[in-house]
């Protein structure tokens, strides 16, 4: 037998639905440009898989965080424009120019050295410069974009500022008073510095409305089917169904302990199901006693601890034509929503996606 033929469990990516999902971006913010974000390999979903997705629906703009994750990206998309959020530190730029990536550059030190490399290479050298208007995390703080903007014709030579972008603090809550102020601030940014393509929006920000959406917006989540502002109804089709196989069924008696420190004791008597997925697979160790899985469409919680490799699931209540040891638990996807997997780990959508390691295959399905 390979090591193919048996797979306790999967990640499914649905890379139809990646390109239904850039779509429906395009239609929301045109006529703005969509990029794809697929840092962190690709919300650990395979960023080159994606990638090929994404540019078989027409991307031609990619964003990644780590110079390393362009690197690879460019074997995948030899054409197209990536940049880099991490920016332009010194010992980044030999490789940036090597693989054609264009940094973010996120201060007057970047912007400096970026500029100094321009001069030793003797070209223009393409950048995004980020503008902080409101997250105190990387771009330009405010002394800094005064600077700027009283010195770009000096600070900026041999540079070819191809992105002014920022980033929203609170997009996923479109009522957040925050966003109006982000916004303000920065088009008092753009019309403090010369003309460029500006870029404001993630997944949150496409939805919020056009006003945010400026030349270029840079969905995330939203292309790996996140709910990013917990609608009625996702306007984003699913793309990441994670499950493990049922290793075995037993019935326990009442008064029975499950799982490690026996945290869960049945109160009447109970079929429990003993799933291939645990923490080591990336499955979050706090969803115990906590969470549901599903099997062919039924919810069933997750009792006792999660454990390295195993998870258990009262199936008692499920109807026993459906429960068998061929049987895949889905943790999330169709039936459970990684929001709803989310809230019962006490944490996000991506930290779901991003944590899951490489035990866990990822098997591709309809590529557009």
């Amino acid at each position: 037998m390979s090591d193919t033929e048996f797979e306790a469990a999967r990640l499914t990516v649905r890379l139809g639905a990646v390109a239904a999902n850039y779509r429906h971006c395009q239609r929301l913010v045109g006529p703005a440009e969509v990029a794809g974000v697929v840092k962190a390999d690709g919300y650990g979903c395979g960023a080159a898989a994606v990638a090929r997705a994404l540019a078989a629906a027409g991307c031609d703009t990619y964003f990644v965080a780590r110079l390393s994750e362009g690197i690879a990206l460019r074997r995948v998309v030899p054409k197209a424009r990536i940049f880099v959020l991490d920016g332009g530190a010194p010992d980044t730029i030999p490789a940036l120019l090597s693989y054609r990536l264009t940094p973010v550059l996120n201060s007057l030190a970047e912007v400096a050295g970026w500029s100094a490399a321009a001069r030793e290479t003797r070209s223009e050298l393409e950048a995004a410069i980020h503008i902080d208007t409101g997250m105190s995390r990387l771009g330009l703080p405010g002394e800094e974009l005064s600077v700027l903007a009283r010195e770009w014709k000096k600070r900026l030579e041999g540079i070819r500022v191809v992105l002014w972008m920022s980033h929203l603090a609170c997009a996923d809550d479109p009522k957040s008073r925050m966003n109006a102020m982000q916004l303000d601030r920065f088009r008092t940014a753009l019309a403090m510095l010369p003309p460029a393509p500006a870029s404001f929006s993630s997944s949150g920000g496409v939805l919020i409305g056009k006003d945010y959406a400026f030349d270029l917006v840079r969905p995330g989540i939203g292309l790996y089917g996140g709910n990013v502002q917990n609608a009625a109804n996702n306007p984003f089709q699913t793309v990441a169904v994670l499950t493990g196989r049922v290793l075995q069924l037993r019935r326990i008696d009442r008064g029975e302990s499950v799982g490690y420190g026996a945290t869960f004791r049945a109160k009447r008597p109970t079929v429990i199901a003993t799933v291939a997925l645990g923490y080591a697979d990336g499955l979050m160790r706090v969803i115990g006693n906590r969470g549901h899985a599903a099997i062919a469409g039924k919810r069933a919680p997750i009792v006792g601890r999660v454990s390295m490799d195993l998870a258990t699931l009262d199936v008692t209540d499920l109807p026993p034509a459906s429960l068998s040891t061929d049987a895949e638990a889905e943790f999330f996807g169709d039936t459970i929503s990684l929001e709803d997997a989310a809230k019962a780990g006490d944490t996000v959508p991506y930290e779901l996606l991003t944590a899951l390691t490489p035990r866990v295959p990822r098997v591709y399905e309809g590529a557009a």
